[in-house]
């Protein structure tokens, strides 16, 4: 009998007559098994939501950051516990998942160390006006598979630092990292403040629809933001999406080869391509596109595509069925279109586990599926240009804004092209940075809103002004 990993509603912990099973990529083993909560759960959450909101919000700030720091402390403790689980469940390679797990740490404390100021509008012989910032009220969150906890801790720690209670829903296919460290943090944060629940998709249009629900913060697909965002119209809840991405890079002639390789590499296959802001098309100066094409693919060849548990793996199985399955049809229709492999191509269906090879292709045209559309999984297009102003256009031809990243020595160079880039945030250099200190979000179908930073925390608030006419009753 697999275990059951309870719900957290109203600081208890509770399970329901039915459940879902929780399966491993790597070997599609069942290793857990959850509550399948419908309308009923989600009601008790949200009522023990609403009854916490009273206090809560009213709770000094310094103690509400206690409880995030508190939290952290309850990861770090538990630190390879929770990473062996992640891995168990989401296959990234356990290196990978130690990454995730610190981060959640690193990040709450970061952001318990934010403070929304009052502003003065007006100070005047005759009136005195200053905009405060009030919290929300009940949240909802709705988080993705592919850095469940990650995603889980960067809703839960700005909700709670305002003043706002929160329902956090995880994906179905990893909720048991997450229902850990509900448990962990049982004891912790007072009733109510943060539930935890767990359900099949049905579950995410209950929480847009529900009347007692404030505001949504959603990390997922484009399809599924603009459905909750449909849904939330209703009745003008207050919406936060992450959504998805086709992230290009653009490598300019004056590059090193051999440096850049590698790190080129790694911004489009760590976590098997499961990133939003993974690098998804590879714009690479015609001057250097033989060398630097090669250097990739040779690269490739040294890491091992496995099971995440095991020594040495460096890319681990697609998370669950239905993306392996989307991946494969991307690249069978790269393939049935003829375009040229470097590496990979061929998934072997005979084994057990979602494993795709690391697949590179070699500049396919701009409007092939695989360049066109966000491929979530370990596939990397490599394309060649000519001008800095072609490579702009190219990279900007694409319905989704969310991240990109310029490879050169020349930073001024780097910067100019990075400020005509349509996305939200843009590296010089580097890959995969997020600080909680600075906003993270898309323009375009990439979403709006932010998460991290000042303005992150905004995202939970009302403004409020209030104007105090000096003398008036004199």
């Amino acid at each position: 009998m697999t275990h059951l990993y309870p719900n957290l509603i109203n600081g208890e912990l509770v399970t329901t007559a039915d459940s879902l099973e929780v399966v491993n990529p790597a070997n599609e083993q069942v290793i857990g098994r959850v509550p399948a909560c419908g309308a009923e759960e989600l009601d008790r959450a949200v009522a023990a939501a609403r009854a916490a909101f009273k206090t809560w919000s009213k709770t000094p700030v310094d103690d509400r950051r206690a409880v995030i720091r508190n939290m952290a402390a309850a990861i770090e403790a538990n630190f390879d516990e929770l990473y062996r689980l992640l891995t168990s469940e989401q296959g990234k390679p356990h290196h990978q998942a130690q990454h995730e797990i610190g981060a959640c740490a690193g990040i709450m404390n970061a952001q318990s160390t934010l403070t929304l100021e009052e502003t003065v509008n007006e100070d005047s012989d005759t009136r005195f006006s200053r905009t405060r910032r009030v919290p929300v009220g009940v949240v909802a969150g709705i988080v993705p598979w592919n850095f469940p906890l990650l995603m889980a801790v960067q809703k839960i720690a700005p909700a709670i630092l305002t003043g706002c209670t929160i329902v956090l829903k995880p994906s179905p296919f990893t909720p048991l990292t997450t229902l850990k460290f509900a448990e962990l943090i049982k004891d912790i944060v007072p009733a109510g403040v943060v539930n935890i629940i767990t359900g099949e998709d049905a579950l995410g249009p209950m929480m847009t629809s529900h009347p007692d629900i404030d505001k949504i913060t959603f990390t997922g697909s484009t399809a599924t933001g603009k459905r909750i965002m449909e849904g939330a119209s209703k009745d003008l809840k207050r919406i936060t999406l992450e959504l998805g991405g086709n992230d290009a890079s653009i490598v300019l002639p004056d590059a090193d080869v051999e440096k850049v390789a590698e790190q080129l590499f790694w911004s489009s296959f760590t976590n098997a391509g499961q990133i939003c802001v993974a690098a998804k098309r590879v714009y690479i100066h015609e001057d250097i596109y033989d060398d630097l094409s090669k250097a990739i693919a040779e690269y490739a060849k040294t890491v091992k595509v496995g099971d995440g548990s095991e020594q040495g793996t460096g890319v681990g199985p697609i998370q669950n069925k239905k993306q392996f399955e989307r991946v494969c049809e991307l690249i069978q229709d790269a393939k049935d279109n003829g375009y040229k492999f470097l590496v990979g191509g061929d998934v072997d269906p005979s084994g057990s586990g979602y494993y795709v090879p690391i697949t590179i292709l070699d500049n396919p045209p701009e409007d092939a599926r695989i360049v066109a559309e966000e491929q979530f999984g370990p596939v990397m297009p490599l394309m060649k240009f000519s001008s800095d102003d072609e490579v702009i256009a190219r990279a900007n031809n694409s319905e989704y804004g969310l991240a990109g990243a310029v490879w050169t020595k020349d930073t001024e160079r780097g910067v100019k092209i990075a400020e005509q880039l349509e996305t939200g945030t843009v590296w010089i250099n580097e890959f995969l940075h997020l600080s909680p200190f600075a906003p993270f979000g898309g323009h375009k179908q990439s979403g709006f809103g932010a998460e991290y930073g000042i303005e992150g925390l905004k995202e939970f608030t009302y403004s409020q002004v209030i104007t105090v006419k000096k003398d008036a009753l004199v």
